[in-house]
């Protein structure tokens, strides 16, 4: 059993301005956060969301129709369950005592790229949980914040020489989105999971469920793989 507390930061992205070609804004995708979140509250650990600013936004994409199952949509349009009332009481990652954690888990949207590289707030609170030995895990657009967590041990990035998976190159094309991405300057998953030392897999398709355990660290292709990837995670903490 591990020693590290049975709590969980599910991070978010702050970001929630422009970003589609259509002018829609991004932020977070509503069920790679809630999946993670039922997922780890269901294994018995306590779960507190955080952004880098204590600021949050729903990506429109995320709570369509199509986006959301029957299930998802009962959650999402019920705004006294436990999970929409604590994204509501979102706290700022820099209040929180990092040491309070022994999961990490970063959920995504395509905020993240904006954001998540440059959250000192949560980087930090990552590289606690690393250096006391618990679990980094993130999906989909999420694992751009895995370069800039560093290992106090190596000075490098926690996936250098580790094994990697995120949301695909190809997926940005089917979205129609890596014009938009190359244009802002924003770096795509794989780009940045090589750069900083990883190797990176990919699902056959897009959005097929996959994910990538290394150990500590647990990574997720896509928003069906958030329940998944948040499984495997709380397997890998059930083995520290």
């Amino acid at each position: 059993m591990s020693p590290l507390p049975k709590r969980a930061l599910l991070a978010i992205t702050s970001y929630h301005g422009p970003f589609y070609p259509n002018g829609d804004n991004t932020g977070l995708y509503y069920t790679e956060a809630l999946h993670p979140y039922t997922v780890l509250t269901a294994a018995g650990f306590q779960v507190d969301l955080a952004s880098e600013t204590g600021e949050y936004g729903i990506d429109p994409h995320s709570v369509t129709k199509t986006a959301l199952t029957d299930a998802d949509a009962l959650v999402y349009n019920d705004k006294q369950n436990d999970f929409n009332q604590k994204l509501a009481q979102i706290k700022k990652a820099s209040d929180l005592d990092p040491t309070a954690y022994g999961l990490f888990f970063a959920s995504a949207g395509h905020g993240t790229l904006f954001d998540y590289p440059k959250a000192k707030g949560l980087i930090s609170i990552a590289e606690s949980v690393w250096a006391r030995g618990g679990v980094v895990s993130a999906v989909c657009h999420a694992p751009a914040i895995l370069p800039h967590i560093k290992d106090q041990a190596t000075g490098k990035s926690i996936i250098n020489g580790r094994t990697v998976t995120g949301f695909t190159d190809k997926g940005e094309v089917e979205l129609n989105l890596m014009d938009k991405i190359k244009e802002l300057g924003l770096v795509p998953i794989t780009q940045g999971a090589v750069q900083a030392g990883a190797t990176y897999k990919e699902p056959e398709g897009a959005f097929d469920v996959f994910t990538v355990v290394d150990g500590r660290l647990v990574t997720g292709a896509n928003p069906p793989s958030a329940h998944a990837t948040a499984v495997k995670a709380v397997e890998a903490f059930d083995k520290l």
